[in-house]
């Protein structure tokens, strides 16, 4: 019987399955249409360079912003992607470079976006000056900024925790760099990879108003984006487009959560570590589909299977030619010596031209970034705390139940997605109205921007708990606290931690925008380190935004040495699942 004429009965209800021929169509369809919106944007980018764009507030414009947003988000996943892998998979196993990378990383997911601006695009406009491109390319690299830090600590977390019989079975199994990353590195770092992945893509949305709508003093970087859209509707309090802008936004991501995000987690849900098969696993009608593509099938038979086949051989060649033909360590150490060199030389001078732009600080301005900081440091803690005491259970909650995960993901995903400064408007207006100032809003600002680093990351180690595990505990009966207690905290902690360090990150970050805000022409702010970077860049005081910055990283440091490494220390040696 052909393919198109089977049915699925369930009771009197027939379902016709498309087939192949259909879902072949389907995929060559959207492929060709994806080329051509890349295409598009491609001629866009290198026309010449626009000072001034007009961003229109009309809905019909909307279709095309969202095409335009969506890939520059995309480019920049990739990126984040690939820097993750590298950086993360160096600093795992790397003692020597272990030491400056993971404290390096602390220093750039607490460096404020809008710190990066000014530089980003500055030097990407230099680059490209007769071009879009150049533009375009700073707005990628920044929404880059916004998306990569967690996607990187979890990377790295997940690394330092794999299971020490997992790596000896590696071991036994003589497997090569190559073989151990892809056969049991990258499955072990799946699920938590997955999901904040689907947090960095957040992310970047929320930090889109301010990566194409950019405005430098007399410079203008603003580009066509639905970010630039919502924000240039905030400005004006426009609150038709504001809904427009944000409906679009929810449709996107909604689409987004049924074709990739998904199919995603449900086929992550193979790497989970446990020696029984779970009773409820994540399904998706559309892995399901791509699953019957001959066209897919042909693809990877002809093409990715050969590819892949070709490269581990590859690997394996040149291992064994390292093996069999080591380099004196001497020479070793004098092209390591030549790069740290080629690394410290440019590194000296920009502490140095930084040291030299300091000196421009006056003492009034040393103590308004000290009362800055400190306001600021208690925000961001409380904020933390409001976030773990409800984010904790309901995480739990959704990663542990298929059926509530099923109907709470994509909504998380779109209230994790919508730009908070967005909505900030109403609470603004809300807020002042009952009596409240922006000191409170800020808090509530902060809260919306970053209680979704901790929720992802507990819904990853709910997930990724075993279900052999919650079997023995079904067996010994326990339940309640005592549940809690032995099973759940422990289970999660490690996901847990790297949520709270990425939402401390973020919430300095957000604090940009959470402490300084321009509404209908008017600047509402309220003493904060976050206030004082955005008022330095709206006046151009470099000095002011250096030492602002520098204060900021210097306090997310501090912090991460004293306890947030400590905690990853305890979750790699304690509550590490292996025997």
């Amino acid at each position: 019987m052909h393919e198109a004429q089977v049915r699925l009965t369930t009771g009197s209800l027939q379902v016709r399955r498309p087939s192949t021929a259909i879902i072949d169509l389907v995929m060559f369809a959207g492929a060709m249409a994806l080329f051509y919106g890349i295409i598009s944007a491609a001629r866009t980018w290198f026309a010449p360079f626009t000072p001034t764009v007009e961003i229109h507030r009309d809905p019909r414009y909307l279709p095309v912003y969202a095409g335009y947003s969506l890939l520059r988000i995309f480019l920049a996943y990739v990126l984040s992607l690939l820097f993750t892998l590298v950086y993360g998979y160096v600093a795992a196993y790397n003692k020597r470079a272990e030491k400056f990378m993971v404290p390096l990383l602390d220093v750039l997911q607490s460096i404020p976006v809008l710190s990066f601006l000014p530089s980003v695009m500055l030097a990407m406009v230099a680059l490209f000056p007769r071009h879009q491109l150049g533009v375009e390319m700073g707005a990628i690299v920044l929404i880059f900024t916004g998306q990569v830090w967690n996607m990187t600590f979890s990377f790295y977390s997940s690394l330092k925790t794999i299971p020490r019989e997992m790596r000896e079975a590696a071991r036994i199994y003589r497997f090569n760099w190559w073989q151990r990353f892809v056969n049991l590195e990258l499955p072990a770092s799946a699920i938590g990879l997955v999901w904040n992945s689907m947090m960095s893509v957040a992310g970047g949305w929320f930090f889109l108003m301010a990566c194409e709508m950019f405005v430098l003093g007399a410079r203008d970087f603003r580009l066509p984006g639905l970010g630039s859209y919502l924000q240039t509707a905030a400005s004006a309090g426009d609150t038709s487009a504001i809904l427009w802008g944000l409906f679009t936004m929810i449709a996107v991501i909604v689409v987004l959560d049924q074709v990739v995000w998904r199919p995603v987690i449900a086929w992550s849900e193979k790497f989970k570590l446990e020696q029984v098969e779970a009773i409820e696993v994540p399904t998706s009608w559309f892995l399901n589909v791509m699953q019957r593509s001959g066209l897919l099938r042909a693809l990877n038979k002809q093409m990715v299977g050969p590819l892949s086949e070709r490269v581990a051989l590859g690997v394996a060649r040149r291992t064994r030619m390292h093996v069999n033909d080591e380099k004196p360590s001497l020479v070793r150490r004098a092209i390591n010596l030549v790069i740290a060199l080629g690394l410290l030389v440019p590194v000296a001078y920009g502490a140095a031209r930084m040291t030299v732009l300091l000196t421009g600080i006056t003492s009034i301005e040393v103590a308004q970034l000290g009362r800055g900081l400190l306001a600021t440091f208690v925000r961001v803690n409380v904020t933390l705390l409001i976030a773990c005491l409800w984010t904790i259970p309901v995480g739990v909650a959704i990663g542990s139940n298929r059926r509530l995960a099923k109907i709470a993901q994509p909504l998380a995903q779109i209230a994790a997605s919508v730009p908070a400064t967005a909505l900030f408007p109403i609470v603004l207006l809300l807020l002042m109205q009952i009596g409240g100032g922006l000191g409170i809003a800020s808090i509530v600002l902060l809260l919306l921007g970053t209680q979704w680093y901790v929720l992802f990351n507990v819904i990853a180690g709910a997930m990724a708990i075993p279900a052999d595990l919650k079997e023995a505990s079904n067996i010994f009966n326990i339940h309640g606290w005592q549940r809690w207690r032995k099973l759940i905290l422990p289970a999660i902690f490690p996901y847990l931690i790297t949520g709270l360090v990425t939402a401390s990150g973020g919430a300095w970050n957000a604090s940009i925008v959470a402490e300084y805000f321009h509404f209908r022409g008017q600047i509402y702010q309220t003493i904060g380190l976050g206030a004082t970077i955005s008022h330095a860049t709206d006046k151009g005081d470099y000095a002011l935004l250096v030492a602002a910055t520098l204060a900021m990283a210097a306090v997310v440091v501090t912090t991460n040495r004293l306890m947030w490494r400590r905690m990853y220390r305890l979750a790699e040696t304690r509550f590490s699942l292996e025997a």
